[in-house]
């Protein structure tokens, strides 16, 4: 599925792979990255991939709940948060392939269940990190 007019285009450029780092064009990221013991690695001081995705997805996924929740008039508090679990494993029929699953842990507070579980039904439908993975990874929501 294609976009009809790009808004944004994020450049980062990575080398070393699991253990080497990744910056971004304009130099706001410049991170180390270490692949965890979990994965054979050395569990160095770097990020990983996996965490990488749950922040970009997490902190996406907020943004989406807010501009629907904005076209709905729903006030939000300031306080929204959501914890994303990455998790990376062999896939199911695959042999020699990995795949990733997305457990997000959404808290609202102050907000009725019912209606946060259809705002979030919705910005998963907006959501572009969703729309992105849609049929491709399982993604789970939880609420507390």
């Amino acid at each position: 599925m294609a976009i009809d007019k790009a808004l944004y285009t994020a450049t980062a450029t990575s080398t070393g792979g699991r253990t080497g780092s990744t910056k971004s064009s304009d130099g706001r990221v410049s991170l180390q990255l270490s692949t965890p013991k979990e994965l054979g690695g050395d569990g160095g001081p770097g990020t990983n991939p996996e965490q990488l995705f749950a922040s970009g997805y997490s902190a996406c996924f907020i943004g989406a709940m807010k501009a629907v929740a904005a076209k709905q008039k729903i006030s939000l508090p300031a306080d929204v948060s959501i914890t994303a679990d990455v998790a990376i494993g062999p896939m199911t029929g695959k042999p020699g392939a990995f795949g990733i699953a997305v457990k997000m842990a959404v808290s609202v507070p102050g907000m009725d269940r019912a209606a946060l579980e259809a705002l979030v039904a919705t910005a998963h439908e907006v959501c572009p990190y969703s729309n992105a993975t849609r049929g491709n990874i399982d993604v789970s929501f939880s609420f507390g």
